[in-house]
């Protein structure tokens, strides 16, 4: 008998005539292997990935076909059969560890509790056991901090922990839903390496859902492709993603950005005039020349620094930045979560002042204006943000936010802020007569569309873009940084893209800053920072970067781990 054994799955929501997720889906996962399922926002992966465990119950939704889980019939089974499978035979592992902890309890306890509930273990017993699996799953230390409270661990200390949470009861299937989506890419190499050792060393079967088919190559032996419900192909995951049959799987796999390939040329770098005729036509296909940018910089950056609390508490986020950017460039920002990133680019648009240094805005020296003095360019300098859920108004229409820039400029009338709007909407890709639909109606790289959207209101000069795709998959990605790349073309914008994701930051910038502990350590032309990097930490986070190859993450892994080691 397999481990799971899932049968002509399907799962409607809100009744019978509702949206179909999954749609007549069927697989097994043996004890011991692993098996990615990837695919779209959308796809169903998650909805199924829930139905293993019976999450759907209770929640209107209607599971059909038959599934199996360590032995259990999960459709026929009744609420304590239910809870004695999840945690015990089979444990999840969520893409939010933050929503999945509870803030005002140490980790060490709920890991604890968790054991307690299937073990019946004492309360001493079940306190060595969460120091245990803490200190298993590479947590630091781990007697003082299991007494630490959720939001004293780093993202990646999270996950660690959500996943020691999983593995307390030593479960034979582990589910892992969007584990890495979040982190920076050392940290996802940590925790993918993470699941493999436990894999390997406890015999337990690994189910991982993920849109990111490099996190897929590097953790699992088999692919499920998913599209609308459906299951789109199946295999190894060296047939699937090294000769895919299916189409879907094709542009999957093409739109997945990669830190070795070669930059098409983009229509807004800058060519010397001599050097026009060597890009026209199919010679657009190839790599993009590099020059260094002309004429004076739009944004200039000089010793910029930004510190944090007073005394002993202080801490020094931004240490001594200097950069440009100049008219239709892309600088791009990379680093670990802590870097200082999100930071600085708070700073470049004076969203935080900067504690010392120099920042200057078409020859104005900005970083010590204040904010009278700072309004005529404020308009000039746009952000877009990481979550676009967090930072549009659920109570308002996405029209009305987009519409906020123009009603602040005062210049125009209700009728033409709303044309204008519908305007600004159409040029990113939205029906402009989903003008008073509200963001829970949009998908995520819609919301997304619609910061954008917003920020072009202001008819800004530079945007800096912090962490625009993290939460998106590769095809939404894709046609996000197209998008900005376009309007870069036409409007002549400067942009600044802040990202984790090296691959991503490869694929759309000119210039690429590299920055640890609040510091850049190296910055330069794009292809040459990528393609011989000179400092060890850039040559670390190149390394960490999962690779589409299964068996050069084999190679890859067992580096990191000998390294580790020494």
């Amino acid at each position: 008998m397999s481990l799971v054994e899932v049968s002509d799955l399907t799962i409607t929501f809100d009744g019978a005539d509702g949206a179909r997720a999954v749609d007549g889906l069927s697989f097994t996962l043996e004890a011991g292997a692993a098996l990615g399922v990837v695919g779209e926002s959308g796809s169903g992966k998650s909805a199924s990935a829930y139905a293993l465990l019976g999450l759907h119950r209770g929640t209107g939704a209607a599971v059909g076909g038959s599934i199996r889980v360590a032995g259990v019939d999960v459709q026929t089974a009744d609420d304590a059969e239910l809870r004695a499978l999840r945690g015990a035979k089979a444990a999840m592992v969520f893409q939010d560890p933050l929503s999945s902890l509870d803030p005002y309890y140490a980790v060490g306890d709920q890991i604890a509790e968790v054991y307690r509930v299937h073990t019946r273990a004492s309360r001493r017993a079940a306190r060595a056991r969460a120091v245990d699996v803490l200190d298993r799953v590479g947590i630091p230390d781990a007697a003082r901090r299991s007494r630490s409270r959720p939001h004293e661990f780093s993202g990646g200390m999270r996950q660690r922990a959500l996943i020691a949470m999983a593995v307390a009861c030593e479960p034979e299937l582990l589910i892992a839903d969007e584990p890495t989506t979040a982190l920076d890419v050392t940290v996802q190499a940590q925790i993918l390496d993470l699941l493999h050792t436990l894999r390997k060393e406890t015999g337990m079967g690994l189910l991982l859902v993920t849109h990111d088919v490099g996190v897929a190559a590097e953790s699992v032996d088999d692919v499920l492709v998913m599209q609308s419900g459906r299951e789109v192909e199946r295999g190894s995951v060296a047939e699937v993603l090294g000769a895919p049959r299916q189409p879907y799987t094709r542009d999957l796999l093409a739109a997945v950005p990669r830190v070795d390939a070669e930059r098409p040329v983009r229509a807004g770098a800058r060519v010397p005039a001599a050097r026009v005729a060597d890009v026209a036509g199919p010679a657009r296909e190839t790599a993009a020349p590099q020059v260094a940018p002309v004429g004076e910089p739009l944004l200039e950056a000089v010793d910029l620094r930004r510190a944090f609390g007073r005394g002993r508490d202080r801490v020094t986020a931004v240490d001594g930045v200097s950069l440009t950017v100049h008219p239709g460039e892309t600088l791009g920002i990379v680093g670990e979560s802590g870097s200082g990133k999100t930071t600085l680019g708070r700073m470049l648009v004076r969203l935080l002042d900067p504690t010392a240094g120099r920042l200057h805005y078409r020859g104005t020296e900005i970083g010590s204006l204040s904010d009278k003095a700072l309004r005529p360019h404020r308009r000039e300098l746009q952000m877009v943000f990481q979550d676009p859920v967090a930072s549009l108004n659920p109570r308002r229409s996405i029209g009305e936010s987009v519409a906020d820039p123009l009603r602040a400029a005062g210049a125009l009338d209700d009728t033409r802020i709303r044309a204008r709007v519908q305007e600004l909407l159409e040029r990113v890709g939205l029906d402009p007569d989903r003008y008073d639909r509200y963001p829970h109606e949009f998908s995520g790289g819609q919301r997304q569309r619609v910061g954008i959207a917003r920020a072009l209101a202001a008819d800004p000069k530079l945007i800096v873009c912090d962490e625009p795709v993290s939460a998106l998959d590769v095809t939404t990605q894709a046609q996000v940084t197209a998008l900005l790349a376009e309007l870069q073309r036409e409007l002549g914008l400067g942009l600044v893209f802040i990202a984790h994701d090296l691959a991503v930051v490869r694929q759309v910038s000119d210039r690429v800053a590299v920055m640890r502990q609040g510091r850049i350590v190296e910055q330069g032309r794009v292809d040459e920072v990528y393609g011989a990097p000179q400092d060890p930490y850039t040559k670390q986070l190149l390394a960490a970067v999962p690779s589409l190859d299964p068996a050069l993450a084999a190679v890859r892994r067992a580096a990191r781990k000998e390294l580790a080691a020494a």
